[in-house]
């Protein structure tokens, strides 16, 4: 590991100039879980890290279920699932975020982190895409918004422009007859990275049909994917066995993985299918018992 320049910023604007003007390669320190392991193996080498811990808009979860939550980037994965409103009405969102490593870990983790490290395989983002969050982002022009399915890029890579990071996310306002559920595969039984990944939310209507949807896929593509074409089997549904049969053979079909040694291509395509069901039937019961 070579040296850096390490600065603390105590609010967005001089977190802003601070990137915007570093010379070289400046990254960004939220809770440091995936970077901090990068800088040890040698996979990042910044020039400069900028920490945003201290910055307190970003350390806040404000509003509610029916305005809409604001849960600001370096937020921890523990505060999270503290939350008791938030997880009430995303439980989804907070369990995939509560997903990511050890009690330890989740005092630092953040799902601006989690966002930004642009790990198709992360497990936060599926429930982020599913709920539709905007992602926040500062930079030298300004704030700007855009859903956050379109930070990532490609692996390790965002669209985040020279001088930016995202400060916060923005989830719409909480229907009722809503749920949300995220359900992931791994090797073994806990602490490792999915294979596959499945976040589902959906609205159902006062007879039981579902009205809107949302179903996101993790580890499967370069980027979380929002299937659209899963989200449309469900919509003017009850979500019987057959449009549950429609959601499954449309999230195996949007699935593009590679073979690696924790998962073949036809192993992932298959688990990505079952596992946006099993999502799905989860996110129903939930809106069911949200009335």
């Amino acid at each position: 590991m070579s040296g850096f320049q390490y600065e603390s910023p105590g609010s967005v604007d001089e977190a802003v100039r601070l990137l915007a003007g570093a010379k070289g390669n400046a990254r960004v320190l939220a809770g440091g879980t995936d970077l901090l392991v990068q800088l040890r193996s040698g996979a990042a080498n910044p020039d400069m890290l900028v920490d945003i811990k201290r910055i307190s808009e970003l350390r806040q979860i404000s509003g509610n279920a029916a305005s809409g939550f604001v849960i600001g980037a370096a937020v921890s994965g523990a505060e999270i699932g503290e939350h008791k409103e938030l997880a009430k009405a995303w439980p989804g969102l907070v369990e995939g975020m509560e997903l990511i490593g050890s009690t330890q870990i989740q005092g630092r983790a953040t799902p601006g982190g989690n966002l930004c490290n642009a790990s198709p395989a992360g497990d936060c983002t599926p429930g982020l895409v599913a709920a539709g969050a905007i992602a926040v982002i500062a930079g030298p022009n300004g704030r700007r918004e855009i859903p956050a399915e379109q930070v990532p890029v490609s692996p390790g890579k965002t669209s985040l422009a020279k001088g930016e990071f995202v400060v916060a996310f923005k989830l719409p306002p909480r229907a009722k007859n809503s749920g949300d559920a995220y359900l992931r595969m791994i090797p073994r039984t806990e602490m490792d990275i999915a294979i596959v990944g499945a976040g589902v939310n959906l609205t159902l209507d006062a007879s039981g049909v579902c009205v809107a949807a949302r179903v996101s896929l993790g580890a499967v593509a370069p980027t979380v994917l929002l299937v659209d074409a899963a989200a449309r089997a469900l919509i003017g549904s009850k979500l019987d066995d057959a449009a549950l049969a429609k959601l499954e053979a449309a999230a195996s079909a949007a699935a593009k993985p590679i073979s690696d040694k924790r998962g073949t291509i036809e192993y992932r395509t298959k688990v990505a299918g079952v596992l946006a069901r099993r999502a799905a039937v989860i996110a129903r019961d939930r809106a069911r018992s949200n009335a």
